[in-house]
């Protein structure tokens, strides 16, 4: 069914049929797609540790801002993966054999790309811009012959060639230098995902109208949960790779106490009480497939937050009381704040307000960032810790002695 726009265009209402998504449990093959993504977020933490600990011969000429944007990039295009399937697999029943084949070859694809990702910009640039578009470029396609003739099959042919388009982009980029691939690797990114939020808009096909896309919203919802863990699991798995490869002593000892107490940390502030009730405020939604939208993003910041916490701890643990390195401050320090800033819109987005200890909090510890530069990684790690201990607090106090929160989306 379609309507028209206010510009006069062509708006297509998406829907969802048939036995799709019933369940808001992910079924086996999800769940065996998320476990790539943990050896997946590992590459990205040791690409930018080996960056950050070559500062320290001071003749490699990294620079903080643009290593962290070229692995910024890979990272983006990781989630970007990873959440096209989840959307797919929230949209259409996952059981179809069709469904399992795009969820296999996203599988196969990450995997690719986290081995391709320490040396992306290097020698293994191709076989990165050949797994991404062949994942990416496969997923629509496939959904078209699946679907058959479905009501969303304008949609899937407009991605198709949005993903067809920007793929040259990505493989044009993978035979340039370092340079101009980040450029035309960004600006490749950049389209799809202003495309997936207008309503992949093609001349002459109209586009979708995002708020009324339907979808399995509990599934949906379920999935962004076990992608935080993911993320979760991959700072842990980081801070005990580090931690173990050393010998025993007393400051790695606390540097790693201090990666576990963060991650549980972590993980207290993202389910109390938002992570809880993200799929009942899905529901609630007048237009759930809009705060699924905003929960992509939301999720895509935490997750930036989270691998800055992650690359943080292995300094932390192999350089505790090293000389200070500015980079290395401000890593371990925007990590917790970025992580809060995506805390925040996700709480607005369940809640419809943001708690004041989040901007506090964020605060707090941009604040603190030109004091700690005279001071070692260590101390850092303690204020990050000590921020977050406060904000989970706080958390507790506002609830407790009363009923648990209802979700009130604004949307």
């Amino acid at each position: 069914m379609t309507t028209g726009d206010e510009t006069g265009g062509q708006v297509e209402r998406e829907e969802r049929t048939g036995a799709a998504a019933v369940s808001t449990r992910a079924t086996f093959l999800e769940l065996f797609f998320d476990l790539v993504f943990v050896f997946a977020l590992t590459r990205i933490t040791a690409r930018s540790f080996e960056d950050l600990a070559l500062e320290l011969g001071g003749t490699t000429g990294f620079t903080p801002i643009t290593g962290g944007g070229k692995t910024l990039l890979l990272l983006l295009a990781l989630y970007t993966v990873w959440q096209g399937t989840a959307w797919t697999t929230s949209r259409y029943d996952p059981y179809r054999s069709g469904l399992q084949l795009v969820v296999v070859i996203a599988l196969v694809g990450s995997m690719v790309m986290g081995v391709a990702i320490p040396r992306a910009f290097k020698v293994s640039g191709l076989a990165f811009a050949v797994a991404y578009v062949v994942t990416q470029v496969s997923r629509p396609l496939i959904l078209l012959i699946t679907l058959g003739h479905h009501q969303n099959q304008r949609l899937k042919v407009r991605m198709l060639i949005t993903y067809c388009t920007t793929g040259v982009l990505w493989l044009v980029g993978a035979f340039v230098p370092t340079n101009p691939r980040v450029v035309l690797w960004a600006v490749a990114l950049g389209i799809e995902y202003l495309a997936g939020r207008t309503g992949w808009p093609v001349p002459g096909l109209g586009r979708s109208a995002v708020s009324r896309w339907d979808i399995a919203g509990e599934h949906l919802a379920e999935r962004y949960r076990q992608f935080f863990l993911v993320a979760l699991g991959e700072t842990i798995l980081v801070a005990g790779f580090s931690y173990s490869a050393r010998p025993f002593s007393a400051n790695p000892t606390i540097a790693f106490a201090l990666a576990l107490l963060t991650s549980i940390l972590l993980w207290r502030i993202y389910f109390q009480r938002a992570g809880q009730i993200l799929g009942e405020a899905v529901l609630k939604a007048k237009h759930p497939a809009t705060i699924g939208r905003s929960a992509a993003d939301t999720h895509g910041v935490m997750l930036v937050g989270t691998a800055a916490i992650a690359i943080g701890y292995q300094l932390t643990i192999e350089h505790p009381l090293h000389r200070t390195e500015a980079a290395w401050v401000v890593l371990i320090i925007l990590g917790p704040a970025v992580f809060l800033a995506g805390r925040a819109r996700f709480e607005y987005e369940v809640f419809g307000r943001v708690s004041p200890s989040r901007w506090i909090a964020m605060l707090v510890l941009l604040a603190s960032v030109p004091l700690l530069l005279r001071y070692p990684p260590l101390i850092a790690s303690v204020v990050a810790a000590v921020v977050l201990i406060a904000v989970a607090v706080a958390d507790a106090l506002r609830a407790r002695g009363k009923p648990p929160e209802a979700a009130k989306p604004p949307f």
